[in-house]
């Protein structure tokens, strides 16, 4: 999914490019690291699901506000779901994660089957904190 918004809309709309994440999946904790590591240049800022701004933006989306089986990018006044916002991510790291923006020529049904398939078993697979993720100092500055 691929939704424009009104720039001025949103207070994280000021950013160019945030993550919103669920705060309380150990999957999702683990893959805000792992992009933090391979953005030395801060490209995202991140965003909980679960704070009132999040909580604003899945209502403007007509996502759910509390089954949380997707995380949000966005982008430019964008906003991108499922495995098309994992791969428009992927082509922001450093390394060689951009070359999988390649998989965009996978149709989005099948991307999005197979990222279905992972989100509802993650809190089954990686576990589920009982609060929302605290930031460390040195990466406080990244979070909205």
């Amino acid at each position: 999914m691929s939704t424009k918004l009104d720039l001025n809309s949103h207070e994280w709309m000021q950013h160019e490019r945030v993550i919103v994440f669920d705060g309380v999946c150990n999957w999702c904790n683990f893959w805000v690291n792992f992009t933090i590591t391979r953005d030395p240049s801060g490209t995202f800022k991140f965003g909980m699901l679960q704070s009132e701004p999040g909580q604003e933006l899945l209502k403007r989306l007509g996502l759910s506000t509390d089954d949380f089986e997707t995380f949000l990018l966005l982008d430019h006044g964008r906003a991108f779901t499922k495995s098309t916002a994992i791969l428009h991510i992927a082509r922001h790291l450093s390394g060689c994660w951009p070359l999988f923006y390649l998989c965009k020529m996978i149709p989005r049904p099948l991307r999005d089957f197979i990222y279905d398939r992972v989100a509802r078993n993650r809190y089954r697979l990686m576990g589920k904190s009982t609060v929302c993720r605290v930031p460390t100092p040195s990466e406080r500055a990244r979070f909205v």
